[in-house]
């Protein structure tokens, strides 16, 4: 990647954006050259989960299906699915790798590069918080994702009491955000109480905007709902916003986070806040090619109308934007939930299928 000029970098609007307001943005992929972009414009961190390690693997087959040949004739009696977390935590190390010195620059308070447990032990804290006690020994700047399932939430508790960063994920609504902000404060306490220093731990919470914008328009096509579709543009800005004044208001130490980007209001909207922003490259190089100003609207109300019109129409928008609209046991069942853990399941056995096609090839597909 060619090294940008000065100018370039002056005239970046994600770089001003982080210098001028108290907005964070990291790189939503573990790619390193994408992550040297992004580190070259103000990011400090960097995301990972099973699609974007199948994605990356794919971007560098030239770095990645040697090392898996290496990796399997090192370990003869690994299994595929060994194979492929020894691949996640390699990806995530290499990662992590490149945001060490911004580590080192802010304290430990950033630079971390957040790996995801296994998508299939959503409804497991045990299995969850095993895993996620091995990924935080990976290094010193790992951070840990965790679901915000009923038992997310509770691995998330028992995970920040350990010493865990956590970033909590396949969050969608206002009620999931409270919960983990509130099992990450019963955390803190315990690791405080243990002789841990609360003051260095960096969690988040991770709300999908663009994943609860999705479901929207799924309802709107199941269930013949007739609405104006710039609202559909809102649902998820619109919960980020009143997630994030209670998040204030409460004085909860998790910082909110930004995902699964789907238009350029998924970034303007929420400039100015003390939030982080997990960008994709493609995201990243319009936003800086687009010439915009980094304007503080994070206290800006959404469109007119919209959020009435979403509340007037779409009952699930209710449940993702009352801060009572869900309790822990309806986290599992909400519709983008259900829907982002059936995807990243799939990813993650998309990826074994992918390290299978590298250490054991389809012999019909030899030439000769």
């Amino acid at each position: 990647m060619t090294a940008p000029s000065a100018a370039a970098l002056i005239d970046s609007p994600l770089l001003r954006m982080v210098r001028e307001t108290p907005t964070a943005y990291w790189n939503d992929s573990c790619s390193t050259a994408e992550l040297e972009y992004a580190l070259a414009r103000g990011a400090s961190g960097a995301t990972s989960n099973p699609s974007i390690v199948l994605e990356v693997l794919r971007k560098e087959h030239g770095y990645w299906v040697p090392r898996v040949h290496d990796i399997a004739q090192a370990n003869p009696t690994w299994t595929e699915t060994d194979i492929t977390w020894a691949v996640v935590e390699e990806m995530a190390v290499r990662g992590a790798e490149v945001l060490e010195p911004v580590f080192r620059e802010a304290g430990g308070l950033a630079g971390r590069l957040s790996v995801q447990t296994n998508a299939v032990n959503f409804p497991n804290a045990e299995r969850m918080l095993e895993q996620g006690l091995r990924f935080a020994g990976l290094g010193a700047n790992i951070q840990v994702k965790f679901p915000a399932t009923q038992a997310g939430i509770e691995a998330i508790e028992l995970a920040t009491a350990s010493g865990i960063n956590v970033n909590a994920t396949v969050c969608f609504t206002v009620a999931q955000a409270i919960a983990v902000a509130e099992a990450v404060e019963r955390g803190l306490d315990a690791f405080s109480a243990r002789g841990g220093d609360a003051g260095r731990m960096t969690p988040v919470c991770t709300i999908m905007i663009g994943r609860l914008d999705d479901w929207m328009r799924v309802l709107v096509e199941r269930d013949d709902i007739a609405i104006h579709p710039d609202a559909l543009n809102w649902a998820g800005i619109a919960v980020f916003k009143r997630a994030y004044g209670i998040v204030q208001e409460r004085r909860y130490r998790t910082r909110l986070l930004a995902a699964a980007y789907r238009h350029q209001l998924h970034w303007t909207e929420l400039i100015g806040g003390d939030v982080v922003l997990t960008i994709p490259h493609a995201w990243q190089v319009r936003f800086n090619g687009s010439g915009l100003a980094p304007v503080a609207r994070i206290w800006e109300p959404v469109a007119p109308g919209a959020t009435d019109e979403l509340l007037r129409r779409i009952p699930d928008f209710g449940k993702a934007y009352e801060p009572d609209g869900l309790v822990g046991e309806g986290f599992d069942g909400f519709g983008p939930t259900v829907r982002t853990l059936r995807g990243f399941i799939k990813s993650y056995h998309d990826l074994v299928g992918a390290i299978r096609d590298v250490v054991l090839p389809d012999p019909d597909l030899r030439p000769g």
